[in-house]
């Protein structure tokens, strides 16, 4: 979110300096855990598990994540240094292509596996015999090309440009009726049409579980509300703070709130690559177990470089 010269008090200013450090506390989080938790699914999803479908979605949902939350830290340097941008206009237009490329791949394979599992619960025999591997992957490719071709007018129109005071800023040069376009279509491409997918698709899942075990029933239902929730949650407020941004674009005091809070919008957007991990791959009992299993493998060895006597040790 751009930062904007409007005039604060001395409370909104004292206000929004805790804000600011909150949300570089934030994203320094978001930076580790999401990096180091996508990073490990990579792992185990590549050279683990068995290829499957699910495996397939799990890789590609972890590497966007990945590079999301990887490429997070330009945005921690910048919000450290008062929103200026010290990487040139190549990295402007790069950090903002990778950024917006990955969250419409992280969003279209949420809503992939949505209805994918959609169809695994109501159309068995069908999904049995035409679900296959080569399929998901031609899917999560052409995901990649949609999202990338989506993504490029947002890197087209984002430069670092100098401000009057001489610092350099990363932020949009397009007109207001550009933005206004720019921001509907994301809205519309990357939120309401994957959200409904996605509600109408566990929707089905939970008509369906009804036919479950109590106990079973109930995780499902724990399992579809959370997944829901942590969508609806990190990605709506980013989404509303673009357009009161643009809306009030003259208003110096909504301006202000804008800038104060703007920040924490986009952690929660940011907080949902750490969240998929969890949500959707550790719920999967294969990652489960291979999961344990790499774990297993990695304190064993450890132990065992750790009680082997050195080559040159003297006995």
């Amino acid at each position: 979110m751009d930062t904007f010269n409007a005039t604060q008090s001395p409370e909104q200013g004292a206000a929004s300096t805790h804000i600011h450090t909150a949300s570089i506390v934030i994203y320094c989080v978001i930076f580790i855990v999401g990096t180091l938790g996508n990073g490990l699914v990579i792992y185990v999803t590549s050279f683990k598990m068995k290829k499957t479908v699910d495996s397939v979605w799990f890789l590609n949902l972890a590497i966007a994540d990945f590079l999301f939350t990887a490429f997070l830290i330009f945005s921690i340097i910048s919000l450290s240094q008062s929103q200026q941008w010290p990487f040139g206009a190549f990295m402007c237009k790069l950090n903002t292509f990778v950024s917006v490329v990955n969250m419409f791949v992280s969003i279209f394979t949420l809503t992939a596996m949505s209805l994918d599992r959609c169809l695994c619960i109501w159309v068995v025999v069908w999904a049995h015999n035409k679900r296959t591997v080569i399929k998901a992957q031609l899917i999560s490719a052409g995901i990649w090309v949609i999202a990338g071709v989506f993504s490029t007018p947002y890197a087209t129109f984002r430069t670092a440009s100098v401000r009057s005071s001489g610092e350099s800023s990363c932020s949009y040069s397009a007109k207001i009726t550009h933005k206004w376009t720019l921001d509907i279509f994301r809205f519309v491409m990357g939120f309401v049409i994957p959200f409904l997918i996605i509600v109408m698709s566990y929707v089905s899942i939970g008509i369906r579980a009804m036919r479950m075990p109590r106990t079973r029933r109930r995780r499902s239902r724990r399992i579809i509300f959370s997944i829901i929730f942590a969508f609806f949650i990190s990605w709506l407020p980013f989404h509303i703070f673009n357009f009161i941004e643009l809306r009030f674009s003259t208003n110096l005091e909504i301006l202000g709130i804008v800038r104060m809070y703007g920040p924490l919008t986009v952690s929660l957007a940011f907080l949902n690559s750490c969240l998929n991990p969890i949500l959707y791959v550790f719920m999967c009992e294969e990652f489960q177990k291979k999961f344990r299993q790499s774990i297993c493998f990695v304190l064993e060895s450890a132990l065992k470089f750790r009680s082997t006597p050195m080559l040159d040790e003297k006995p």
